[in-house]
Formats: C-alpha cells, structure tokens, sequence
C-alpha cells in the first residue's frame, strides 16, 4: 500500500485520486437562473442528500483547477437562490455531458444541449422535462471552502417541490429503483450505469443486531475460503443457533459425507465443510449455514 501526503501532491494530481477513489457518485444536474433570467444547466458530481428533515441536498460548484475562476451557477444562486436538481439517468447521459462544456455566459444549456425546458412551480428556473425525477429548491446557504484553485462551494438546496415521472414508479406508487436505470460519475471520463444486473440488496440491522463476526468460532473467522462479505452475512444473523439444530445438521447428506469420509486430516475436513457453507450463502440458506459454522468436528 502507497501513502501519499495531500500537500506533497499538486491539486491535479489530488484531484486525480479523490475521483478515482471516492465514488461512484450521483449527479446533480442544476439549473439556475440569474436576475436578467440567463438560464444556466449543469452537472456537478460533488452532490449528495444530507438530510430528510428538513429535505436538503447539498451540491459543489468548485472553482476551476486551472484557473480558479467561478462557474456561471455559483453566480447565478448568489443572485437568486433558487434552482432545481434533475435526477441523470442513461438515457440523456450524453446531453448531459454536453450541458457540461463551458458556454459563455447568456448561452443557454438546455437548447445547446437539446433539453426541454419545463416550467417550475415554485422557483424561477425551469426543470429538465427528460429528467425522470426533478426537485425544486431554494438555496438556504452558500458555504465557500477557500478561495484556492479547486476549493469547493457547498450550495445547501432545501427541496420544496417533487416531480416524479410514472414511468418510474412500480406497482406501489413508489419509486422502483430497477426502472431509474441511473448514472454515476467515477474518475476521469468514466461513468457507471445502475442496471437490474448489478442491483443487489442487504437488509437493514434495524430492528435487531448481528451477533457479529467476533461471535464466530475462531475457525471460522480464520477461514482461507470464507470471504469478507460471507463472514459479514453470518455476522449480521440475529442469534447464534441452538445446539439442537447444530448436531441436526450432521445428518444433512451433504455434510455427512463429508464428516463420514475416511480422510483423518480434519484441516481438509474443515476446507470442504467451508466450501459447504459459503455455497449455501450464495444459496441465501443463512441459518444452515451458520448452524454448520457452529458445528464442531
């Protein structure tokens, strides 16, 4: 492993690693306004929600590495503050990269890059109609990082005003994220699309805890074959199993034929039963697999 000291690299080079390193991150697509109504749309990944209550997302307009000038949003929101975030997916992912090159103040986004614009209802700059979800906002404060090429200027937008497209909601009127088919910004000039292949689900340790991977038998937790995340799932089981259901899975046929071979070597034992248990992790069989990984030969 490299460390690398921040004030020893130059900004670009920083730049380069965060990128690279801190993502995927979701896309603000913004557009604003300024008070002789020059219409401004752009896409900032430094963005993310912060809070449900009151509904706040916070984007970062930083100021150009090169030349430590400002973007025309960041002008606009100190004049009216107010925009709205269009939500990116991969359908208009292309125009949205388009949005991104650096127009001259006046020039308008949304017809250089083909975009309908879509009156808002309670702010002054329009929505993105082809965005599947678009939220008004008004903008509760500007917090400026520095004044240094690169320096951030967080824009806290407190949302006001949600549109949602029903192409995009499932059966039960809410958002089906299998139907988003989101982008998210990566390092340099890479981008990640958010398919119904790669979606996967863990449920939430809400309502009780794991027992934790430190309540594993010390074999287990030690295992050459067991990954991280198998050892995870085990941990995240909400009661170490009951010595009754432990010595019944002796009889599993799988597991039997493994404790009945003729192999005395217990190390090569212990591999297969491993393998045994992180097939049935894979199989989402938890509870047989962790009463196996209780079990002692």
């Amino acid at each position: 492993m490299i460390t690398l000291k921040c004030e020893d690299l130059s900004t670009v080079e920083l730049q380069n690693y965060l990128q690279y390193a801190i993502a995927p991150r979701p896309i603000c697509f913004a557009s604003t306004i300024d008070l002789e109504d020059n219409i401004n749309l752009s896409p900032f990944s430094f963005f993310n929600m912060f809070s449900t209550n009151p509904p706040v997302c916070i984007f970062s307009p930083a100021r150009r590495v090169r030349d430590n000038t400002i973007k025309h949003t960041l002008e606009n929101v100190m004049e009216v503050k107010e925009c709205v975030i269009n939500i990116v997916n991969y359908d208009m992912v292309q125009q949205m990269s388009l949005a991104s090159s650096e127009y001259a103040k006046g020039i308008n986004e949304f017809e250089k890059s083909g975009f309908t614009m879509l009156p808002s209802e309670v702010v002054r700059p329009p929505r993105v109609a082809e965005a599947p979800v678009q939220f008004e906002c008004v903008v509760n404060q500007i917090i400026p990082l520095g004044d240094q090429n690169g320096a951030g200027n967080l824009i806290l937008a407190e949302i006001k005003l949600i549109h949602i497209s029903e192409a995009v909601l499932g059966d039960d009127g809410k958002i089906d994220q299998n139907k988003m088919d989101l982008v998210a910004r990566l390092g340099g000039d890479w981008y990640c699309r958010i398919t119904e292949d790669n979606l996967f689900k863990i449920p939430k340790p809400i309502t009780t805890n794991g027992i934790g991977v430190d309540s594993l038998p010390e074999s287990i937790r030690n295992s050459k074959i067991l990954t991280g995340n198998e050892l995870g799932l085990l941990g995240n089981m909400p009661n170490i199993p009951n010595p009754v259901a432990i010595e019944n899975k002796r009889e599993w046929p799988q597991l039997k034929a493994i404790l009945n071979t003729s192999d005395t070597d217990v190390d090569a034992k212990q591999l297969q039963i491993h393998q045994l248990i992180s097939s049935l992790l894979k199989n989402s069989e938890f509870e047989a697999a962790l009463e196996i990984a209780f079990l002692t030969i």
